[in-house]
């Protein structure tokens, strides 16, 4: 019997009602387990702590938007657990299985009906005094953006020690192929498929008359520097949304490719490109 960890997301899922019909479904179909936080709904699964829930975990199931996602994909990627994303959110690119149609995509996941996508993640380090300080991981994108009340920053982005651009602007997005479509395309980035290992930069609201993104190799790495000459003196930086740090001129940002691949379960036919359509269109 598969063990499956369900990661619920109760502001997306008023009551758990889904997530309930979702444990319901399993039940005798499959070992569940789930956060302790939720051992006072009585459901008859397996709880435990958030740092083990995907302890033996042979799948994860994620109810949400894109953003849920986005929050259990390092965890997910350090444990090689694939996921398996019900939307209940907006767009949801990767959270591709409507509401609708989940206990047929269950039943196909149990059954092995499914392909798994590898999406490419990247690591980020602050090094700040020649010492790196923390390190951190996303799918989606890496941001370097002006902090709040800072006025334009000026960015400058080498790729293993030679120089791509040297930006005024409201921040950069290093985004993955999968975050292609998010943050990076609101800003002019490309949409680019997600089974390619690149990077794209791209600008946010530059103050240049020309200025494009850039399509960087994914093994190489990255340095972004700030600098105060007719800009801000600080900046944050974050990672799938959520902040990381701050940093001065005299830190860098750098980024490489990351160890971890993130594992996107896909039920049916539906190609990237469909999706695209059908959701931006």
């Amino acid at each position: 019997m598969k063990r499956i960890a369900v990661i619920p997301n109760d502001g997306k899922d008023i009551g758990l009602v889904v997530t309930k019909s979702l444990v319901e479904f399993l039940s005798g179909r499959a070992e569940v387990c789930m956060d302790e936080a939720y051992r006072v709904l009585g459901l008859d699964v397996s709880y435990t702590s958030p740092e083990k829930i995907y302890d033996g975990a042979d799948y994860a199931i994620v109810l949400g938007g894109d953003g849920t996602i986005l929050q259990q994909a390092a965890q997910c990627a350090r444990k090689s657990v694939p996921v398996l994303g019900i939307n209940l959110g907006k767009i949801g690119f990767m959270t591709e299985i409507e509401p609708c149609d989940m206990e047929k995509a269950v039943s196909s996941l149990l059954s092995g009906d499914f392909i798994t996508e590898k999406r490419m993640m990247i690591r980020a380090e602050i090094i700040r005094s020649g010492v790196s300080r923390f390190s951190f991981h996303a799918l989606n994108d890496i941001v370097v953006s002006k902090s709040v009340g800072e006025k334009l920053i000026n960015i400058e982005l080498s790729t293993n020690g030679e120089a791509v651009n040297r930006y005024t602007a409201d921040g950069l997005i290093i985004a993955t192929p999968t975050g292609s479509t998010g943050y990076s395309i609101s800003a002019g980035g490309p949409v680019v498929d997600p089974s390619m290992r690149l990077l794209v930069a791209t600008p946010i609201c530059a103050h240049m008359l020309s200025v494009r993104s850039a399509v960087l190799a994914s093994d190489k790495t990255m340095k972004i520097k700030i600098s105060s000459e007719a800009g801000g003196s600080e900046a944050v930086v974050t990672a799938d949304g959520d902040i990381q740090g701050y940093i001065k001129e005299t830190d860098e940002v750098l980024i490489t490719e990351s160890e971890y691949d993130f594992k996107l379960i896909k039920i049916g036919n539906q190609s990237f490109y469909d999706t695209l359509i059908s959701k931006l269109s």
